[in-house]
């Protein structure tokens, strides 16, 4: 049976004859919005933590409720603890882990990118960083309190040496996961070696470093804080600790969600940073 009919030598087309476009699945967690899903989760856990401090399934001394923690958020912003304002501890962390990723990124972008470009490089710094890599930054702590002293310096290197290995090895991931056509068309079109670099090499790899760089901030928040509590006088951890030798778990919860809210802000600008510069990220 014909699906065309013909009228006086015009041809008219049935319906079987236009086309019919699909709509191809998705797969994996794909693009769509996770926001209520995480607010619900935050809701359910915060209900959950109040029921099990009310109903005393633990003892308030090891878990207070959600209203004492909020209300020595409050006495903690007005009176400070442990010496210091509130401010201060806060400020003292933030421009420890602030300066160390600075530093780690300045050298472990250009570091990770030359070793992903030149195996003389990646032969040379590859066994130092793979041997430091593994090990706790607590277990090299004292000896940078030997080197360096208890002051600050001690710390932002511990922190600089705790973050650069991620950005590096990330850097160097991105690199050797370039695709050798996209290389070999910029140069059949006359592209130089430092227009690769900035055309090609970084913008193809950025994606993988960004990914390095939030990495690197979770290690670096997570050793900022055990260094606070070994050998400091201001800070988030240096509070922390001076809470814990009194019982006040209370003030511990607060500086914990003081440090989960400076990290989930710093994730948050990397992930806008990501939108903002690699937003074909998972479209290809």
């Amino acid at each position: 049976m014909s699906d065309a009919i013909e009228t006086r030598g015009v041809v008219i087309r049935t319906e079987a004859d236009q086309p019919k476009f699909v709509h191809m699945k998705g797969f994996g967690a794909g693009e769509g919005n996770t926001v209520l899903i995480s607010m619900a989760t935050a809701v359910f856990l915060i209900v959950a933590w109040w029921l099990i401090a009310k109903l005393g399934l633990v003892p308030r001394l090891f878990l207070p409720t959600p209203q004492e923690v909020l209300t020595q958020i409050a006495a903690v912003y007005r009176d400070g603890y442990a010496g210091a304002s509130l401010g201060e501890h806060v400020s003292a962390s933030l421009f420890r882990i602030a300066t160390a990723a600075a530093i780690a990124i300045a050298a472990g972008i250009p570091m990770g990118l030359l070793m992903g470009l030149s195996r003389w490089a990646k032969g040379v710094f590859d066994t130092p960083i793979e041997f430091y890599w593994p090990l706790p930054p607590l277990a090299y702590l004292p000896l940078m309190i030997i080197w360096l002293g208890i002051g600050e310096t001690s710390k932002v290197t511990l922190l600089v040496l705790a973050m650069f290995a991620p950005i590096c090895l990330s850097a160097q991931a991105g690199v050797r996961s370039l695709p050798i056509e996209r290389v070999n068309a910029a140069r059949s079109l006359g592209a130089r070696p430092w227009q690769l670099l900035i055309s090609i090499v970084l913008p193809s790899a950025l994606p993988e470093i960004l990914t390095g760089i939030r990495i690197a901030l979770g290690v670096g928040w997570g050793t900022l804080v055990a260094a606070e509590l070994i050998a400091s006088n201001r800070g988030i951890g240096y509070m922390i600790m001076s809470a814990s030798q009194f019982l006040a778990t209370d003030v511990v919860f607060v500086g914990i969600g003081i440090i989960a809210a400076c990290a989930f802000a710093f994730s948050a600008a990397i992930r806008l940073l990501e939108a903002t510069l690699v937003p074909w990220k998972g479209k290809s």
